[in-house]
């Protein structure tokens, strides 16, 4: 994933700040905006998460701070919900000076609500997801009950919200009730919507995310976000997200109904890095996978480690190896198990990758079996397990002949 530090100016003048995250080989391909929570911001950790599983899909993602929040400029006491709707417009508006106009939203909480009254003014849009988001846009005043007779009367005042203080006007209340989000959905034509919502959601009922899908046309969906918080704290609940609505939104999108970045090569593998470190796109065979390094040496641990990928090539080859045998002998073979596991200083390994007299760790294979065979027959299983072809691979060594060609 590669992302661009960008900035754009709203209708009142005022530069946003955000990051478009562009997808490799698809800078002008699908496009999605993501639209914060309330008194959040593009930096929080789920929407970077959101941003890279989408990206993995082939799907440009341009997430922003609302005027008045995070990088942007603008006094947020100054800002409604009215104002947020026109940042979306300008974000779009961007977009398309870029060839990549938005055809998906995604709207978190009151960004949910926001991409929900902006689609219908934002033609290319095809798709709208929610995620925890208030069927009205006036349901963020309980945050902020508390004060809300202090804000009609004396004009402004200061709240607590998440443990930040924030001024928020008349005004700002006034609008909230001038948006009513179900009507506008029902008016909606030709957009797809999902609505993503959890249980547990102590901060936005489960009932909004009904009262949303019931004000929509088909094609609808819901999912339930079963065991996540409002925010996605957790890094699974958050890729969950971001992988379910690029799968999900792949059938509505115009500018590319294959819209992952397929790779092309008439080798039997083609590994590919781009310019984000160490995640690499695999073609193998007929299939797509990823790659990447731990944490602990720079990566992202977004897929499997090339070693990780080596010992499930061990592992698969001993499995297919014994039930092919075992099919042939006709013996009772029900189920092979093969654990392997990697021993080696890993970090050592890369430090050292230049000394070709280096012996680089050992794989640990342990082999269960299961069926109603005889000591003899499971004995000579284990004895074909080592004759699998890549275990003799790895263990009799292999030519590995290297040449510089051009690019596709």
């Amino acid at each position: 994933m590669r992302s661009e530090k960008v900035s754009f100016q709203n209708s009142e003048g005022l530069e946003l700040a955000g990051n478009l995250h562009l997808a490799p080989g698809y800078q002008h391909g699908p496009t999605a905006i993501f639209a914060h929570c309330f008194t959040c911001g593009k930096d929080l950790k789920a929407a970077r998460n959101l941003a890279i599983a989408l990206n993995q899909r082939g799907i440009n993602v341009l997430r922003f701070d609302f005027s008045g929040l995070g990088q942007s400029e603008g006094d947020f006491a100054d800002t409604n919900f009215s104002s947020n709707l026109e940042d979306l417009f300008a974000a779009a508006e961007f977009l398309r000076q870029r060839n990549c106009a938005p055809e998906i939203l995604i709207g978190h909480s009151l960004g949910g609500a926001a991409v929900l009254m902006a689609a219908d003014r934002l033609p290319e849009v095809k798709a709208v997801a929610t995620i925890g988001a208030p069927a009205e846009a006036h349901h963020v005043k309980h945050l902020f009950e508390e004060q809300l007779e202090t804000i009609k009367g004396e004009g402004s005042a200061k709240v607590n919200i998440g443990g930040r203080p924030f001024t928020l006007k008349r005004d700002f209340i006034k609008d909230l009730n001038r948006h009513e989000v179900g009507e506008r959905i029902s008016k909606w034509r030709n957009r797809a919507l999902l609505v993503l919502h959890s249980p547990q959601d102590q901060i936005v009922g489960i009932q909004n995310a009904k009262e949303i899908y019931e004000a929509g046309h088909h094609p609808k969906s819901f999912v339930s976000l079963d065991g996540a918080d409002h925010l996605l704290s957790k890094e699974s609940d958050s890729r969950y997200v971001g992988e379910l609505v690029a799968a999900w939104a792949e059938r509505y999108l115009e500018s590319g109904k294959d819209s992952v970045p397929r790779l092309k090569s008439d080798s039997l593998v083609l590994a590919q890095t781009d310019d984000e470190a160490f995640l690499t796109r695999i073609k193998a065979g007929e299939f797509f996978l990823v790659a990447d390094e731990p944490e602990s040496v720079g990566g992202q641990n977004r897929g499997p480690s090339p070693y990780e990928l080596l010992g499930a090539s061990l592992a698969a080859c001993t499995s297919m190896t014994l039930r092919m045998y075992a099919d042939r002998k006709e013996w009772p073979l029900q189920t092979v198990k093969v654990h392997v596991d990697y021993e080696a200083d890993y970090v050592s390994d890369l430090q050292n990758c230049e000394n070709e007299k280096r012996r680089l760790g050992r794989f640990i294979r342990k082999i269960e079996i299961l069926g109603d065979l005889d000591e003899k027959q499971e004995k000579r299983l284990m004895q074909i397990a080592d004759k699998c072809p890549v275990h003799r691979t790895l263990s009799e060594g292999v030519e590995i002949h290297t040449k510089k060609t051009s690019g596709s």
